[in-house]
């Protein structure tokens, strides 16, 4: 079964765990490593000969737009990953609508392609952000993928439907706009979502329960999933932050030096594409949310 693997294009000095020490305003400061890092994932996938969607930054894009026309080049897509990773429940929907128009601009401009997928900074499409859908929508993007259907202290909507689906976008609007929801994959246990989906929890859990799952969900839900991760997680030897709360550095930094050989495992084990391949194969028999 064709899965979707993602990628969100952001540094190691970006991450919402540090926005508490590092303002985006000294963002400059920081010696970069997004460029090395994202090649890296694109020699690997060229290895693999596997596809991809990267979910870009605009604020990156602006200054590494030659790396966004290689991942364009080398075959994968380019989606939105909004401008500067700011939540979006920090963001008012018309800061919201021109921060999601201007990444859009910035990257088809560097492109020369059309825009269609999104995914929210800290996939803050929360129950109290549900009206950024409809500006989505509204915005000429085609599908998002921000839900994540689990209970999290910065994020999360853990009653939402745990594959695509179509969002009936009439908040506030009373004219029926759809968007295609595509929400982080999670494990069904005793009435409780378990987030595989990738990132901190892909470093987290051992490779053994990671695979299980994924499989569980490929050949016994018959579903496909979504996965995620950053480049910044293939990179044990990024700078180091000093002055956060516990809770963050245990996240960001946990078992980075065992990102890569786990990920070549699971590009091994299982097949994977961009997440328009991958919605193709399920858009016809999508239903809408309540």
């Amino acid at each position: 079964m064709l899965n979707a693997l993602t990628i969100d294009v952001e540094d190691y000095f970006q991450v919402e765990a540090f926005a508490s020490v590092i303002d985006p305003k000294k963002w400059e400061n920081y010696p970069s490593r997004v460029e090395i890092n994202t090649k890296k994932i694109l020699d690997i996938l060229d290895e693999y000969q596997i596809n991809a969607t990267f979910f870009c930054l605009g604020w990156v894009a602006e200054r590494q737009s030659d790396l966004i026309k290689e991942i364009l080049a080398r075959g994968h897509e380019v989606a939105s990953h909004g401008y500067a990773h700011q939540p979006i429940y920090k963001q008012s929907p018309d800061i919201f609508r021109q921060d999601i128009r201007k990444t859009k601009k910035i990257l088809e401009d560097i492109t020369g392609k059309p825009v269609f997928g999104y995914r929210a900074p800290t996939y803050s499409i929360t129950q109290k952000t549900l009206w950024a859908l409809e500006i989505l929508a509204e915005e000429g993007y085609k599908y998002d993928s921000s839900i994540f259907p689990i209970r999290h202290d910065l994020y999360g909507i853990p009653d939402a439907p745990r594959f695509p689906f179509n969002v009936n976008t009439l908040i506030p609007s009373n004219v029926q706009t759809r968007l295609i929801e595509f929400p982080l994959t999670t494990l069904r246990i005793l009435n409780l979502n378990i987030p595989i989906a990738g990132g901190g929890y892909f470093r987290l859990f051992p490779y053994v329960f990671i695979k299980k799952a994924l499989k569980h969900i490929n050949v016994k839900e018959k579903k496909l999933f979504i996965f995620y991760f950053h480049p910044w997680e293939l990179d044990p030897n990024q700078p180091r932050i000093n002055h956060i709360p516990w809770r963050s550095r245990f996240r960001h930094y946990v078992n980075l030096d065992k990102t890569e050989k786990k990920l070549k495992k699971l590009l091994s084990d299982f097949k994977f594409s961009t997440v328009l391949e991958v919605l193709k194969l399920v858009s016809k028999s999508l239903v809408s949310s309540p």
